[in-house]
C-alpha cells in the first residue's frame, strides 16, 4: 500500500460527478466501482494565522475506486481526494494488490 505522493492526479467525471478514469505515474487508470464517497472539512481551530483568523477552511472530497490500470485485468483499491482550496486531484492511498482478480 502507498500513500500520498503528492503527485497531481487527472481525474474524468461521469455526467453525476462520479469519477470513471484517472491518469496517475503516467498510467490510466479505470474505475470499476466507487466503493465510498465522502467530504472532510479542515477545523478551523486547526489552522490559525497571525491575525486570529483561520487560513485554510478547506473542504476536501474523498472517493474510494476500485480500478484496474490500463489493459491489465489486476484491481486495487484507491482512495482519490479533491482538495477544493487547492483545486487538484491527487491520490491518497493505492493498494494495487487489494482486490487483486
Amino acid at each position: 500500500m502507498t500513500r500520498d505522493d503528492g503527485e497531481a492526479v487527472e481525474v474524468r467525471r461521469d455526467e453525476n460527478d462520479e469519477p470513471i478514469q484517472f491518469v496517475w505515474h503516467k498510467r490510466l487508470y479505470l474505475v470499476r466501482a466507487v466503493l465510498s464517497h465522502w467530504v472532510e472539512s479542515t477545523p478551523w481551530w486547526s489552522s490559525p494565522t497571525t491575525s486570529g483568523m483561520p487560513a485554510d477552511i478547506g473542504e476536501r472530497e474523498f472517493w474510494r475506486l476500485r480500478a484496474v490500470a490500463g489493459a491489465s485485468e489486476t484491481e486495487g483499491v484507491y482512495e482519490l481526494c479533491f482538495d477544493w482550496s487547492a483545486g487538484r486531484w491527487s491520490v491518497r492511498r493505492a493498494d494495487p494488490e487489494e482486490g487483486a482478480t
